[in-house]
């Protein structure tokens, strides 16, 4: 399997906003946590795997529900080690429809799939480049302050705050709203 690109965003776009060579190692850091965390808050990995294997269970349902989207390319799908020939899928929303009308209940579904975006879309890369920046620059701030026999300590300063750019970004982009509830 060909996972995805560790950043959601180039370098050099970074490197560019903070006066920086693109291959800094706390740059290239901020840049790794905020895809991170990007791809956390929509739950997929956005840029494009190829030959990814995902192991389901049966739904009883005609429609299957993939951890990803979009769909670029269903190369297989076993069910309980048969191949399933006839599988329809509905490529942005990441769902495959049974060719007989139901994914079989507790059964074992595999499928061997592409996913993702190739290139990753300028509202992210833009979005993912900003919180970069936050980070990068985000101070630890003083963690303790000991005087005499008084200690005082402060949480540091690891919590980012979002953008609009950010919120918009990631709700274009996140699969399973339905358990948001």
């Amino acid at each position: 399997m060909a996972g995805p690109d560790p950043y959601l965003a180039d370098p050099a776009d970074l490197a560019a906003l903070l006066n920086r060579p693109a291959d800094d190692p706390q740059l290239l850091a901020a840049l790794r946590a905020a895809s991170r965390r990007f791809r956390g808050q929509v739950r997929h990995p956005v840029s494009l795997v190829t030959e990814d294997t995902t192991h389901l269970d049966g739904t009883g349902e005609a429609v299957l529900h993939l951890p990803a989207a979009p769909i670029v390319r269903v190369r297989e799908v076993l069910v309980d080690g048969q191949v399933l020939e006839g599988v329809k899928a509905r490529r942005q929303a990441g769902l495959l429809l049974h060719p007989d009308g139901c994914w079989p209940s507790w059964s074992q579904i595999t499928i061997t799939w592409d996913h993702g975006l190739d290139p990753v879309p300028g509202e992210v890369a833009e979005a993912v480049v900003d919180q970069a920046r936050v980070i990068y620059r985000t101070d630890p701030a003083i963690q303790q302050i000991t005087t005499g026999t008084e200690s005082v300590s402060f949480a540091a300063t690891a919590a980012v705050g979002i953008t609009s750019q950010w919120a918009a970004a990631v709700e274009a982009h996140r699969l399973n709203r339905g358990d948001d509830a």
